[in-house]
């Protein structure tokens, strides 16, 4: 070997020996497998979210990429798992909009939150579904109108099973029930996919969802959405109208999925992730997994996902105050 060339290598190996570990381990990024936390059980939007994101970012990255359901506390215990984990890049959060929520609804309580919204930082948002109002094919109402009705007649009797107190689908729920004046019986579960099966079972008689959990159950004639909590109506419902269109102006509430890592994530890692996140939002085998289930895609990179983040949990935190203190 030229005795220039091996001067310069030795020179570049002393560097990168005396470089600092972090640096290292940033260059090397993935050096182990990676954890997606999905904070509810299986079955649910965040579980629907985050399998296909997973498999396509294992492909990309060329190490294992697991899902590992944390479910607990209506999402708490999840977020809490990541919020605090090491910032290192292997491990990840693909959450729902109930991110704001959950540490507000703490304070309601005076209990001190298990983690702030600022210890996460957006990766980029996957899915952003509006959520349906469902019953069981068995249930006597054909309308929401048919539901107000029976629940006025006997308040608190009329069962609704959620994804955990203060989660994504008890505020919408409640936001639904204070707009029309009745009370209903609140189920809390660890997830979506539990509540759903006692739906399905008759045990409760209604359940806030995102359309690609409840489209199969529909197609297959064992439950009936009676309304949809968007703006505007669902391509996969499109016989369902909206809160907003039946007389509910102020019932809008949308089921989010984003992916986030802990704060302090080393930038060089950030961006990666980010790139690889707009890489896998942009697959076509990606997108049809999700348009499969009923759940298009709703891709926003790192920038968009951090300013929709914050208005609409503004506007959620607005929501939770006013329902105030629900066991």
């Amino acid at each position: 070997m030229d005795r220039r060339h091996f001067v310069a290598g030795l020179g570049a190996a002393s560097a990168f020996a005396l470089a600092p570990a972090g640096a290292r381990a940033q260059a090397n990024w993935p050096n182990r497998p990676i954890m997606i936390i999905a904070p509810f059980p299986p079955g649910g939007q965040a579980d629907l979210a985050a399998r296909p994101v997973a498999a396509a970012l294992e492909k990309l990255l060329g190490k294992p990429v697991v899902v590992e359901n944390r479910a607990g506390a209506g999402g708490a215990v999840g977020n809490a798992a990541a919020a605090h984990a090491p910032p290192d890049g292997h491990t990840l959060l693909m959450t729902l909009s109930s991110l704001a929520v959950l540490p507000e609804s703490a304070r309601l309580f005076d209990r001190a939150p298990s983690y702030e919204v600022d210890q996460l930082v957006p990766i980029g948002r996957v899915l952003a579904d509006p959520t349906l109002l469902a019953v069981p094919a068995s249930a006597p109402w054909r309308s929401v109108q048919d539901l107000v009705n029976d629940a006025k007649s006997r308040p608190g009797a009329i069962p609704y099973g959620s994804s955990g107190s203060y989660g994504t689908l008890h505020v919408a729920m409640e936001m639904f029930a204070a707009s029309a004046g009745i009370k209903l019986l609140h189920v809390p579960y660890r997830g979506a996919g539990p509540a759903l099966n006692d739906l399905l079972s008759g045990q409760i008689q209604a359940i806030a969802s995102a359309p690609g959990v409840l489209k199969p159950h529909a197609d297959a004639g064992s439950l009936r959405v009676l309304a949809n909590w968007g703006a505007s109506r669902v391509a996969e419902f499109p016989d369902t109208p909206t809160f907003q269109e039946l007389g509910y102006p102020d019932v809008e509430f949308y089921i989010w999925a984003g992916l986030f890592a802990p704060k302090g994530l080393p930038e060089p890692v950030l961006a990666r992730l980010r790139g690889a996140l707009q890489t896998v939002m942009s697959d076509p085998e990606t997108l049809k997994i999700f348009e499969r289930a009923g759940s298009p895609p709703a891709y926003q990179d790192a920038d968009a996902f951090a300013r929709f983040v914050a208005s609409d949990s503004a506007r959620l935190i607005v929501a939770t105050r006013k329902i105030g203190k629900v066991e």
